[in-house]
């Protein structure tokens, strides 16, 4: 039996010790200290993973017409299985990162633009859910990447996950 340590799993030096997002990388962040996507690790990629899917959601969003619908807030793809990270202030810099980062690519949030946006928060207390998909292929969804596209293309490929949950 595999211990914690052995686990397939992810983290955020950029997320508080009590769990908290903090301002700089939300949309009530101050000028450039603003919607920074935050630093993303991950330990123990499952040895069959060829590259790596990042979806991270608002899963306490409400919708105006009725019950909670998570917001999509940065959807990531094509991540090679032999990268650890993606650094802070990743998101909208993968072609200057260059190198292994080269062929990662960031898909449209729920604001229907790529990249990493979370929205103005009226509350607090939205938990943010990250999850890391370990993939047995790559994913080719052509040139605009959906959390919607990209689900339907991953059934069966999934050969492990990674949960993070965050609260702003």
């Amino acid at each position: 039996m595999a211990n914690a340590s052995d686990e397939f799993r992810l983290a955020s030096s950029g997320i508080d010790h009590e769990g908290r997002i903090p301002r700089k990388y939300t949309s009530d962040g101050q000028g450039t200290q603003s919607g920074i996507s935050p630093p993303i690790e991950w330990y123990n990629v499952p040895d069959r993973a060829k590259t790596l899917a990042l979806v991270v959601e608002d899963i306490d969003a409400p919708d105006p017409g009725g019950p909670l619908v998570p917001w999509t807030v940065w959807v990531v793809i094509n991540i090679p299985a032999t990268l650890k990270r993606l650094p802070e202030g990743f998101s909208g810099k993968e072609e200057e990162m260059g190198g292994d980062y080269t062929d990662v690519k960031e898909g449209n949030n729920d604001f229907k633009v790529p990249g990493w946006r979370m929205p103005k928060m009226a509350s607090s207390g939205h938990r943010f859910e990250f999850k890391l998909y370990a993939l047995d292929d790559e994913i080719d969804l052509g040139h605009k990447v959906t959390k919607d596209k990209l689900m339907e293309a991953i059934e069966g490929h999934v050969v492990g996950e990674a949960v993070l949950m965050a609260v702003n």
